[in-house]
């Protein structure tokens, strides 16, 4: 008996020191694997404070886990009674939107479809009393999945002729929506807008071509446009297609057009460019000019040689029509004639005329000084006067056998050809160039010698065989001074 009273005592004594110290090593260890997973964790009986990694691990992404539901009940109670089929103070006072445009790309300049092509990105801003809200959040960010649920103006160009918007890789328009009910909207789009080209300086002209906007079914006393400080963004350091253009600046206008649907508010930007003379001069100007100048050139070959100076003449002509036609190739077709027309016409006339130098010269002196009755030389005084100088026998006797062509020094210093005939010539024939009128003998001579009592004193007499003479000053000059005249005008303009 008194042993199990030992043994039970001997237990108790056991039992009880490890209850006591169990305590104590929770404390220091804390508690074990399995009570944190499934039991509920004892309470301290001193609260410590955590350290700042433990508290913003803890709580950090409970914090940014509670902005997402705050803005998704912002957004849902703004659009939970929007109708956006209606403009914001509908019945009030019409809206009004800001405009502000940046250019990313300008050009082409199609000149044959007097149409250019533009890149930009479009911002409209206004007031939607509707989509002001109270939060943390000063504005929302929406994609261009948003834009479908709010109202937005319908904006559409006036010039254009078509309109692409970007949409890789995803629509790109944005919808920014203010605590105070500011709204911007910002699409980007590539636009082929006409633009009417005035050619008649070409190719010293300049162009203003307009990109006009308005709304397409809001009138003027529902809706409002303005510029933002007229803001225009221009980056020129993208890649421009312009080419034969520089760009010379931007200039706006507002205007208020009547339609039967009302009256429309209209914003129109010019975009100003200026023509690059450099390709036209070397494709038109350049080559024009030489072959004019070539044409000169029969000038100086001798009246006898056709077949050279026909082929001259006649390329030149040629040449200055295929020129004139490819002028033309890539040009509008306008009904009236531009600068480079009327330069490469005048070029034709200056070849067409030294061609018609040639055919005029040999015409008079182997058509007119013809024969007009055959001779025969019988007797030897006859032929011994035949052989005398036709200055003396023009004095002399009232009618006189002259050659068809003397040498030197009247018929520029060439022999003229041999005389197969001789012709009787009174002093009215040698008067008259081929039987002419009568003012053509006061000023024109057909014979190589042209002096004593034929010529009045005092008139002013031409030379008929001294055509080459003259041209060689007369076509140079004249064609100088032309082009004097004709840039003075043209950059003047």
């Amino acid at each position: 008996m008194l042993t199990k009273v030992l043994l039970i005592l001997l237990g108790m004594s056991i039992i009880l020191p490890s209850r006591s110290e169990e305590p104590h090593v929770e404390s220091e260890n804390g508690p074990s694997a399995h009570e944190d997973v499934y039991g509920p964790q004892p309470q301290a009986p001193e609260k410590k404070l955590l350290s700042e990694e433990t508290v913003h691990t803890l709580t950090g992404p409970h914090r940014r886990l509670g902005k997402l539901p705050a803005a998704t009940h912002i957004l849902n109670s703004i659009l939970n009674n929007y109708d956006h089929k209606l403009r914001p103070s509908i019945g009030e006072k019409p809206t009004v939107v800001t405009v502000e445009l940046s250019v990313n790309t300008l050009g082409p300049i199609s000149i044959l479809d007097m149409e250019y092509t533009i890149d930009i990105t479009f911002c409209q801003t206004w007031y939607d009393e509707r989509l002001r809200y109270n939060g943390s959040f000063e504005s929302f960010v929406l994609n261009g999945n948003m834009v479908s649920q709010l109202w937005i103006p319908d904006t559409f160009f006036r010039n254009s002729k078509r309109t692409q918007e970007h949409v890789i890789t995803m629509p790109n328009q944005m919808v920014r929506i203010h605590k105070d009910g500011k709204v911007l909207y910002t699409i980007r789009m590539t636009i082929d807008a006409g633009c009417l080209l005035h050619m008649l300086k070409f190719p010293m002209d300049s162009h203003s071509c307009p990109l006009s906007f308005s709304s397409f079914s809001y009138p003027e006393s529902e809706m409002i446009y303005k510029w933002e400080d007229f803001n225009l963004e221009i980056n020129e350091k993208n890649s421009w297609k312009l080419f034969q253009f520089d760009f010379t600046g931007v200039t706006n206008t507002t205007e208020t057009i009547s339609t039967p649907a009302g009256d429309f508010m209209v914003m129109t930007l010019f975009f100003n460019v200026s023509r690059r003379f450099g390709f036209v001069a070397f494709q038109n100007y350049v080559p024009s000019s030489v072959t004019t100048m070539l044409s000169w050139v029969s000038f100086w070959i001798k009246k006898d040689s056709a077949p050279a100076r026909t082929s001259l003449g006649i390329t030149s002509v040629l040449t200055m029509t295929t020129l004139g036609t490819f002028s033309r190739k890539n040009f509008p077709r306008v009904s009236y004639i531009t600068a480079l027309d009327f330069y490469i016409a005048i070029c034709f006339v200056f070849c067409f005329c030294a061609l018609m130098e040639f055919a005029v010269l040999n015409f008079l002196t182997y058509n007119r000084m013809q024969p007009r009755a055959s001779l025969k030389l019988r007797h030897p005084h006859i032929r011994a006067r035949a052989l005398t100088p036709p200055r003396a026998r023009a004095h002399k006797h009232p009618e006189a056998f002259v050659c068809q062509i003397e040498d030197s020094e009247e018929s520029d210093g060439e022999e003229g050809p041999s005389c197969p005939a001789q012709q009787p010539l009174s002093r009215d024939t040698i008067q008259s160039p081929g039987g002419g009128c009568k003012w053509c003998k006061k000023y024109f001579c057909v014979v190589p010698s042209c002096e004593g009592s034929i010529w009045q004193q005092g008139c002013l007499s031409i030379h008929i065989y001294r055509l080459d003479n003259y041209s060689r000053v007369v076509f140079p000059v004249t064609f100088f001074f032309f082009n004097v005249l004709y840039w003075l005008v043209c950059l003047n303009l």
